[in-house]
């Protein structure tokens, strides 16, 4: 007769095989697994993606659009050469639903630096996306351009160019078809700011376009003689021009000063803080809020250039950094604004190389005027509104707004 055999235990018995299997499954899991190589395209939309991501000024904004989701996805695409890499870019940001932004091509990263360094060949149109994010309105026509020339005036919308929506485009692309060598033409499909008038076709011929953003002018009114100082566009040699400008002023023994920001599109914040310098003294100019929530408030130093009466001519075409200005004579008390509201952009972005002549420019801060106004989409009303139509000639002989301008300033200076 045989001994018992010991009787197995179910529950140490599966025990024991569970532990093994666990074992076994760490063991492997501390297999090193293949390493996952991107090539350079791919690498391009990680950088842009890790860049969005660390300067953005809305960082909670990336939990709403999954934003390391958006990363992913974009990865999972074909990526091989560089227009893939910017399309899957430009698929990516979409969803933040920042217009400002966005990814710009070599091209257009190119024309945006030589737009800032005072120069650009094309027809002479600023332009930023309308309030629904889709359209493509005017800003403003440049001085002397063939836009300008045509009479469109800010605030119409861009239909077409050469046939094609410009809401199928987009902003850059639309923006890119009207760049190009100089005597070539295109035509534009306009929308007049007037919603019941009738789309108009529009041809253009392209010219180098001299921004020349700093002009001025002598007006002898009322036995008084005024400088007119107009400022086009916020470019690296404004500062030193309106240095220039009001020493020039000082010279001739000008009285009183109209400082004219119409259709001023913005450009360097930094140039429109540097201006606001020359006119107040020791005041606040803006205050700008990072992602961090973190104020900074600037201050004009404690001297000024010109410290004299003075009025200033804004309109739609007043934007951005022309914003910032126009906000701080006004909270301060230093200008009257004349004119109609301003365009509204209470947004700051920087512009980042990419390293392959593509680039970002991304939202990077929010500012407020002095008295903590956030005109984003708002704009900012003038203590005076000017009859309509605008002038299709600002600063020209035959501009009324200027002229009333000048009717205000009038009274401010000693009698004669």
């Amino acid at each position: 007769m045989s001994p018992p055999q010991p009787r197995c235990n179910p529950l140490i018995t599966w025990t024991k095989r569970a532990a093994v299997a666990l074992a076994l499954l760490l063991v492997l899991g501390l297999q090193p697994g293949p390493a996952l190589a991107l090539n350079d395209a791919q690498q391009l939309v990680v950088e842009a993606w890790r860049l969005v991501n660390q300067s953005y000024v809305d960082p909670t904004r990336f939990e709403t659009v999954h934003w390391r989701r958006l990363r992913q996805k974009a990865l999972e695409q074909p990526i091989e050469t560089s227009t893939e890499a910017y399309d899957a870019i430009a698929s990516m940001l979409e969803p933040i639903g920042d217009p400002y932004t966005r990814l710009l091509r070599p091209a257009d990263y190119r024309a945006l630096r030589a737009t800032t360094e005072g120069s650009v060949s094309g027809v002479g149109l600023q332009l930023s996306l309308a309030e629904d994010g889709q359209g493509i309105v005017v800003i403003a026509p440049l001085d002397g351009s063939p836009a300008a020339e045509a009479g469109i005036s800010s605030g119409s919308e861009v239909l077409e160019v050469e046939g094609e929506s410009c809401r199928i485009l987009g902003l850059e692309a639309t923006a890119a078809r009207l760049r190009g060598a100089a005597g070539t033409s295109l035509q534009l499909l306009i929308q007049p700011p007037d919603p019941e008038a009738e789309p108009r076709l529009v041809l253009l011929r392209r010219q180098r376009v001299e921004l020349q953003p700093v002009r001025t002018r002598l007006l002898r009114r009322g036995g008084h003689l005024l400088g007119l100082l107009r400022i086009t566009q916020f470019s690296e040699p404004v500062p030193a021009g309106v240095r220039e400008a009001l020493q020039g002023f000082a010279q001739e023994g000008v009285e009183g000063v109209i400082l004219d920001l119409r259709n001023n599109s913005g450009g360097l914040v930094e140039g429109g803080v540097a201006v606001a310098n020359a006119f107040l003294a020791a005041q606040p100019i803006v205050e700008t809020m990072n992602r961090e929530g973190l104020s900074e408030r600037r201050q004009a130093a404690a001297g000024q250039l010109y410290g004299g009466p003075m009025v200033t001519l804004v309109n739609g075409g007043t934007a951005s950094a022309s914003e910032i200005l126009a906000g701080a004579l006004q909270d301060d008390g230093r200008s009257p604004l004349l004119g109609s509201r301003t365009f509204g952009k209470g947004l700051i972005q920087t512009l980042i190389n990419l390293g392959d002549g593509s680039g970002l420019a991304v939202t990077v801060a929010r500012y407020l005027t002095p008295s903590g106004r956030d005109i984003q989409n708002q704009g900012i009303a003038p203590d005076r509104l000017l009859p309509q139509p605008e002038p299709l000639n600002p600063g020209g002989d035959d501009d009324p707004w200027l002229e009333l301008a000048a009717e205000q300033l009038l009274p401010e200076l000693p009698p004669t």
